[in-house]
Parts: structure tokens; C-alpha cells; sequence
């Protein structure tokens, strides 16, 4: 397992060839919630991390949103924290283009010191997850989709606002969403450029970029790839190049799910196929004459994502500021519902030709860990698939009036913890052990989250009660 996944001395060295100048490498790798973590190590160090990798505390990966253990977990403060080894991810490395220094990175993955996977690891959390697919000869293509706002300071020292365009001539805020505007795009067009170079640099796939329904909003698309690791690589590598170039221009971008209550929240949507060792999709149905036309195997997977939905919330929505995104009117899931070429919905159907039926997966917020997200989808299918279950209700299609706003997914961050805990099929999945402790992990945040006072108590209650 180790040596599909790590690179070698060589790709090192035709790094160094192409770039002579670098003499400090970035080592990142993904935590629990999906912040990247890691250490600047300098280049008399390179050759022994590429060929033996370099050690770390093995609780690493399960650091909460303040990049702090959880005390009550008793992981790394009460058992030593022994050190586990980093190795580089194959093809991952590059340039920073965006530090003034000539400054390298790569993205790393965790084993043990014995060289087996460290499964504390979001990485091999989500490899175990595609190796027993792959064992059933089912074969993911994955593409992400991430949302963001682009963020300056306010008369509020500790709260942002959105970054506006100004209506030309004036000072004035251009009001109104303007959805897909290209003039909102000329207006950052130095920004936008220089992510699209930083992506071609790195070597991710960045693809369709247009402003969202919301201001200040945008979405970047990554483009499918049939390595579902990859393809997470490339979402958390893609917020690490927004939110690296928007300093240098003086700005924040911005993934919380909801950082502005009237505003849209962000999301993170992820597109799957699923092909056989032959490259069929498996999701199609060339006999049936329906529309789409799906296969048994298609709605079976649906079937499982809607069992699962509600278990892996605590996944799709990691924190406290995801479950404000969850509310009627903001084209957010609220239910396991399923439809072809229909935005409304949790799972959609999007028109596509046959060779390309897929899922798209709308209930993630764009603060969630990629790879526990992707993992948890590939889960729910595979366990809809091998358990034959059925979707939740009828499919709706493109046009139908859709009106039911009902809320049946956990929408609270300590139910949605809840129902992780009690489920069954994630822990046949990641492993009763990771489960726990990303169940501990998460609670012992949620709790730390509201045992604390905030100026919304003072606002309401101070003079009042």
C-alpha cells in the first residue's frame, strides 16, 4: 500500500532539476476537519524525507478547528504521543507561487511506524473506503465543486464584510446578486488569473469559474479524475491556492458555510461515477428507456445515501457555523431526496450523456473535510449497492414544482453527533475506532463552542432578563 501511495527519490530529484532554486519544502497533510497541517523542513533534508519520511505526533490528524487536542479524548495529552511517519504523496509536489520565497510544498500521508496505514489518517480513511470498492470491481470518478466568498475588513474590527464590486463611477456597492455576471469576474481579474496559474503550477485541474447567487460569491470547478484521492488532493489544495493568492491582493477568502446570515452559505458538491474494470458506468442503463436512463445498480447506490444521510451529517456539517447553513430557501438539502437535472434536492441527476451518469452529492458544506466526505458518500453507495436499498420516495424531475422544505436531517450540531454515534454502516467503513474518536473529537468542540459566552447573550439577555 505504501508504494502506491508515496513518492520516490527520483520524482524529488526531477523536481530539483526543474527547480534549483528551492531550498525549503512545505510537508502538509489534512487533519480531522480538514485544515492542512504540517512543518517547513530545509533542503539538506529533502533527499532523507523522500526516501524514509520524517516523523511527527501521531495525534496530528486529529486536531480540532483551534489546531488543539481535545483534552477529554485522552489522545496525545495522557498516552505520550507517539510519533507516527509522514511520507510524500506521489506527483504532489510543487512551487508556492504566491510566497516571496522560492518555496516548495507536497502533501503527505501518515502510516505507522511499522509501515502500515495510520488510520487516524483522512487520507487512508477514505483509502480503505476505495480499496474494498475496488475490491468489488467498482471503480469511482470523482470532480469537486467548492464555494467562497472573497472578504475585506469592516467598521467591525472583529467581524468581515463581503467584497463588493462598486457600480463604475461611484462608491456605491453594486447591489443585487448578479449571478453569473463576467463584469464581477473583470473586476478580479488580476485575482482569478493569478489562481490559475498558481493551479496550472501545481497541477490542479481548475475548470469553469462564475460568480454565485449570492455577492461576493464565487465557485471554482475542478475537473473529474478516476483517483478519488486525487481528487480530494485537489480540493483542499485548490482552498490552500484561493486563500493563499487572496492575501497577496490584500483580501480573505472565505469557506465557512455560513459567514453571513442573509447571505448564501458555501458548499462543497462532489460529482460521482462509478465504472467496472472494463470502464462501463455501472449508473447506466443503456436498455432503459426511461429519463434518465439509471440502473438498478444507480438507484440502489441513491438508496444508500439516503439510509446514511443522516448518520454522516456530523461529516458533511463538521461545526458549529455548518448548521447554519442548513435552512429553507438557500438551495441546501434538507432531506435524502433524489432528482434528475434538479437543483433542489440532495442527490441530483445532472443531464449528461450516458458515459457520464453520475451522482452529484449537494449536502456537504464547503467547510468539510473532502476526504471524510468523500469516504462517507463511496460508504452510503456501496452500502445501498450491496444491501439493495431503495430511495427515499419518488425521483423528481427537471420542472417539477418543488415545495417541501421539510427538514428530516439532523440539524443541530450535537444531534448530528448523535446520530454519527449510533449509526451502523460508516463504522463497517472507517473503523469502530476512528468513528469514536471523531465522535469524541467533534463533541468535546461542540461543547467547548456553546459553554462559551457571546455578544449575542449580552445583546438579548443582559438588559431583558
Amino acid at each position: 500500500m505504501t508504494e502506491t501511495l508515496t513518492a520516490n527519490i527520483e520524482e524529488l530529484n526531477a523536481f530539483l532539476a526543474l527547480h534549483p532554486g528551492v531550498r525549503t519544502l512545505e510537508i502538509v497533510a489534512p487533519d480531522m476537519v480538514g485544515v492542512l497541517r504540517g512543518k517547513r523542513i530545509p533542503r539538506v533534508e529533502f533527499e532523507t524525507f523522500f526516501k524514509k519520511g520524517v516523523q511527527g505526533p501521531g495525534s496530528t490528524p486529529l486536531l480540532n478547528s483551534l489546531g488543539d487536542l481535545s483534552e477529554d479524548v485522552g489522545i496525545g495529552h495522557s498516552d505520550g504521543d507517539p510519533d507516527k511517519i509522514l511520507r510524500p504523496v506521489k506527483n504532489s509536489l510543487s512551487l508556492i507561487p504566491w510566497l516571496k520565497s522560492e518555496t516548495a510544498q507536497v502533501v503527505a500521508t501518515w502510516f505507522d511506524l511499522d509501515g502500515e496505514p495510520h488510520l487516524w489518517d483522512p487520507r487512508q480513511i477514505l483509502n480503505k473506503v476505495v480499496g474494498r470498492l475496488k475490491s468489488d470491481d467498482m471503480h469511482p470518478t470523482v470532480a469537486c465543486e467548492l464555494e467562497f466568498y472573497l472578504v475585506e475588513g469592516s467598521d467591525n474590527p472583529s467581524r468581515p464584510q463581503v467584497k463588493l464590486s462598486r457600480v463604475p463611477g461611484t462608491q456605491q456597492p453594486q447591489p443585487g446578486i448578479q449571478y453569473a455576471m463576467p463584469e464581477e469576474l473583470w473586476d478580479n481579474d488580476e485575482f482569478l488569473e493569478a489562481i490559475r496559474i498558481a493551479c496550472e503550477q501545481q497541477n490542479i485541474p481548475a475548470t469553469t469559474v462564475h460568480t454565485e447567487f449570492s455577492p461576493g460569491q464565487y465557485e471554482i470547478n475542478l475537473h473529474h479524475v478516476e483517483d478519488p484521492l486525487l481528487a480530494c488532493d485537489h480540493a483542499v489544495l485548490l482552498k490552500r491556492v484561493i486563500k493563499g493568492v487572496a492575501r497577496q491582493f490584500g483580501m480573505t477568502a472565505c469557506f465557512m458555510a455560513k459567514p453571513f446570515a442573509d447571505l448564501a452559505g458555501n458548499g462543497l458538491h462532489m460529482h460521482i461515477s462509478m465504472y467496472d474494470g472494463h470502464k462501463q458506468n455501472i449508473f447506466l442503463d443503456a436498455d432503459n428507456v426511461g429519463n434518465p436512463p439509471i440502473s438498478d445498480v444507480f438507484r440502489h447506490a441513491i438508496g444508500g445515501l439516503a439510509d446514511t444521510m443522516a448518520d454522516s451529517m456530523a461529516i458533511f456539517a463538521p461545526n458549529a457555523n455548518s448548521y447554519r447553513r442548513i435552512q429553507p430557501g438557500n438551495y441546501v438539502p434538507l432531506t435524502p431526496n433524489w432528482g434528475h437535472n434538479h437543483r433542489s434536492v440532495a442527490l441530483r441527476i445532472p443531464a449528461c450523456d450516458g458515459k457520464n451518469m453520475r451522482i452529484e452529492h449537494r449536502v456537504a458544506g464547503a467547510d468539510a473535510n473532502p476526504y471524510l466526505v468523500l469516504a462517507s458518500v463511496l460508504a452510503g453507495m456501496h452500502y445501498g449497492i450491496e444491501a439493495k436499498c431503495e430511495p427515499h420516495g419518488e425521483m423528481i424531475q427537471a420542472g417539477d414544482l418543488f415545495e417541501d422544505e421539510s427538514i428530516t436531517v439532523p440539524y443541530r450540531w450535537d444531534s448530528a453527533l448523535d446520530s454519527f454515534k449510533e449509526g451502523k454502516v460508516l463504522a463497517q467503513y472507517f473503523g469502530e475506532e476512528y468513528c469514536n474518536l471523531y465522535e469524541r473529537v467533534r463533541r468535546s468542540e461542540c461543547d467547548q463552542f456553546y459553554a462559551a459566552v457571546s455578544d449575542i447573550d449580552y445583546a438579548w439577555y443582559l438588559r431583558a432578563v
